[in-house]
């Protein structure tokens, strides 16, 4: 896509996630809600906002896994186990990253990373726990939007793994 044309769409109101989408004809339901930027999880607040389960609301984490940057996209019900993170990518040690580096890596900031549309590509592993879901949440791109979409679209456009990183 030229640049012009990536940057009208974004100044629509679209963010690098959904210009991913649409461009792949895959298909999305965007979700909006007010920010609340006081509330303690960007997660459990957009599942609130959005009257969804938490176990179908991802948060995107970045995760330093033996010097690689890596994304981990786990249900805002629980947290990331980072050595069964490890352990899915064929490493043997796995630290959450620097917050800066993570939003200058993936071009989002903290609270609104997204697997998808990322700046660079960095190898993503989702919870197995998503395939019991006809379709997931996660961040649009921005604090306030998510996306919902199938588990199955999801993986292939961010060639994710399956393996259960998530524990509750």
């Amino acid at each position: 896509m030229a640049k012009k044309q990536k940057q009208k769409q974004q100044q629509a109101g679209g963010t690098p996630a959904t210009v991913a989408l649409t461009a792949t004809g895959t298909p999305y339901t965007l979700h909006s809600y007010d920010h609340d930027p006081a509330h303690p999880s960007y997660g459990e607040e957009a599942a609130e906002a959005m009257g969804v389960s938490p176990e179908r609301v991802f948060k995107t984490l970045v995760a330093d896994v033996d010097g690689a940057l890596t994304v981990a996209v786990v249900p805002v019900a629980g947290s990331l186990d980072l050595k069964a993170l490890a352990a899915a990518v064929g490493g043997k040690r796995a630290t959450m990253a620097d917050p800066a580096l993570a939003e200058r890596t993936t071009g989002y900031v903290r609270g609104g990373i997204s697997p998808l549309g990322q700046r660079k590509k960095l190898p993503t592993v989702l919870d197995a726990s998503a395939s019991t879901h006809p379709t997931i949440c996660v961040s649009a791109g921005r604090r306030g939007l998510e996306v919902e979409l199938s588990p199955t679209d999801l993986t292939h456009l961010t060639d994710a793994v399956l393996a259960p990183i998530g524990r509750a």
